[in-house]
């Protein structure tokens, strides 16, 4: 790949800084910078873009960090590096739109059902202001339900992986006969197959909950970042790589 870009470069070492920063003030620093749920006490609007600079250990942010790596370079070289990093950052914000919009409908769900079983919503904020949550709940409404619903409200989204799909997409549209291998499977797959398969996992563990790859993902993010970059990708394709304003 040569030497690394600067865009790339620089993100890498934001993201490092970041993950010093996780060693250095643990919880602290996740509840500052994690993106939680708009409702969640903990959330702050900064966390919008700082999420995507966050990671949950080491292997997180080394694999985040080689697939920006890898398959960043050429994107930013052929882009130049303000165009890249619009791309990038715009594939973040379209991965947290994505997986705010399912936690919101799935926290939704949680509510509707516990006031069907006569749970005010006030009790229920009242509670969850507080970081707690009625055991009762479990067995007046859907267990699978309101436990979706704890989920979503509690647990933050870290990790530059939904801005990464999205890099993903425009290297599969760009270098689509890239020969690519994956970890558990030694045989070289173009990037053409191999990167929508790779999205069609994510959309199927998040539809169904069952993960090949593991708890823990935030699945939809995955799923968003992909969409916002094929959008972005097929309106350039389609309107501006003939005429290029990122390069004056």
């Amino acid at each position: 790949m040569g030497r690394l870009t600067d865009g790339i470069r620089h993100l890498l070492i934001i993201n490092i800084l970041f993950f010093v920063g996780t060693i250095l003030y643990g919880d602290l620093f996740y509840e500052w910078f994690s993106l939680w749920y708009p409702q969640n006490p903990n959330f702050s609007i900064w966390q919008i873009l700082s999420h995507m600079f966050m990671h949950g250990g080491f292997m997180h942010l080394f694999f985040n960090m080689y697939a920006l790596w890898a398959f960043g370079s050429p994107l930013e070289r052929m882009w130049g590096t303000r165009k890249f990093l619009f791309f990038y950052f715009s594939a973040g914000l379209g991965a947290a739109l994505i997986h705010t919009g399912v936690n919101y409908y799935t926290v939704q769900q949680g509510i509707d059902a516990l006031q069907a079983a006569g749970v005010t919503e006030s009790e229920i904020f009242g509670l969850l202001d507080q970081g707690k949550y009625n055991e009762s709940w479990m067995q007046v409404a859907p267990r699978g339900v309101v436990d979706n619903f704890l989920q979503s409200f509690y647990t933050p989204a870290v990790g530059a992986s939904g801005a990464i799909y999205g890099i993903l997409v425009a290297f599969g549209m760009m270098y689509p006969n890239s020969e690519l291998f994956l970890i558990f499977l030694p045989v070289p797959i173009k990037a053409k197959y191999f990167i929508p398969v790779l999205i069609g996992l994510d959309l199927f563990s998040g539809v169904t909950g069952y993960s090949l790859f593991g708890s823990g993902i935030a699945h939809f993010a995955h799923v968003g970042g992909a969409l916002f970059g094929f959008i972005m990708m097929w309106y350039w394709k389609k309107n501006q790589f003939d005429r290029n304003r990122w390069d004056l």
